[in-house]
């Protein structure tokens, strides 16, 4: 996997948690969110701290296989005090990141991927508080930026989950991202070098291949990286004018359809 290293990840994690809870700072919990119209604030909120705490039970208990943790199924304030909330996701993200600290990147943790380490939860709760915060500020209309190296291996986890063969176990949509060579490009176009920023996908009868870099495509999308992210994971309309689209749009509406977490 691409790899920013494990105190990376921490920094990021940290970072991306405080901007969420800045995010929504004494906003109104009952708010719903547009980028997930079946979710309230509150409910988005509790999704990430309860993410954060299950990884960090799964850290300190070394599991090898998978468990739920029981404080996981009900965790979150109670009320919609967003003081309360606040203190609640502060306290989750610390308890994560002090496992994480204790545990170092290579200990034996069970996973959903094929890492089986707290490596893989350093890399997907970053990025899972990034997507997330995305959603915060969806629904409370401040600023939203990511660090380029963060949002570059945004792009490459998501590729990486999608174009490994037992993902389709989870989501059977994914097993349907097939073709005979048809490619998918995106380009960032705020990046410096040029490579840290463009992706060639290809659907092959075998499933996605991907590699950082520009090539032949039958359609691509161009715009600043952020805006990328935000477009690969659903998080910005099809037809936003914050991203060009050159090229078979049916193709990107195919890929969209069915790469999801869904």
């Amino acid at each position: 996997m691409t790899d920013l290293g494990y105190d990376r990840y921490r920094a990021a994690l940290a970072t991306e948690s405080e901007l969420l809870r800045a995010a929504v700072a004494d906003a109104d919990l009952s708010t719903r969110v547009p980028t997930c119209p079946d979710w309230t604030l509150a409910d988005l909120l509790r999704h990430v701290g309860r993410a954060h705490r299950w990884a960090e039970s799964l850290i300190v208990a070394r599991a090898t296989e998978y468990v739920e943790d029981e404080r996981t199924a009900s965790a979150g304030p109670d009320g919609s005090d967003p003081r309360a909330m606040d203190a609640w996701l502060a306290e989750g993200a610390a308890m994560l990141d002090t496992a994480l600290a204790e545990a170092g990147p290579a200990a034996p943790v069970w996973t959903w991927g094929q890492e089986q380490s707290p490596a893989f939860w350093a890399r997907r709760m970053t990025h899972e508080t990034v997507i997330h915060r995305a959603d915060a500020v969806s629904a409370t209309g401040t600023e939203y930026a990511v660090a380029p190296d963060v949002a570059a291996d945004a792009v490459d986890e998501w590729l990486e989950i999608v174009s490994n063969p037992m993902a389709a176990h989870f989501n059977p949509k994914l097993a349907e991202l097939r073709g005979t060579g048809q490619a998918i490009g995106l380009r960032a176009t705020d990046t410096a070098p040029e490579s840290a920023g463009h992706w060639t996908i290809e659907l092959t009868p075998e499933g996605v291949r991907w590699a950082r870099t520009e090539g032949a495509t039958e359609v691509t999308a161009s715009g600043a990286l952020t805006d990328l992210v935000l477009l690969f994971y659903r998080r910005l309309p099809r037809d936003t004018d914050r991203v060009r689209l050159t090229g078979d749009r049916a193709l990107l509406d195919f890929w969209l359809d069915r790469a999801s977490f869904e």
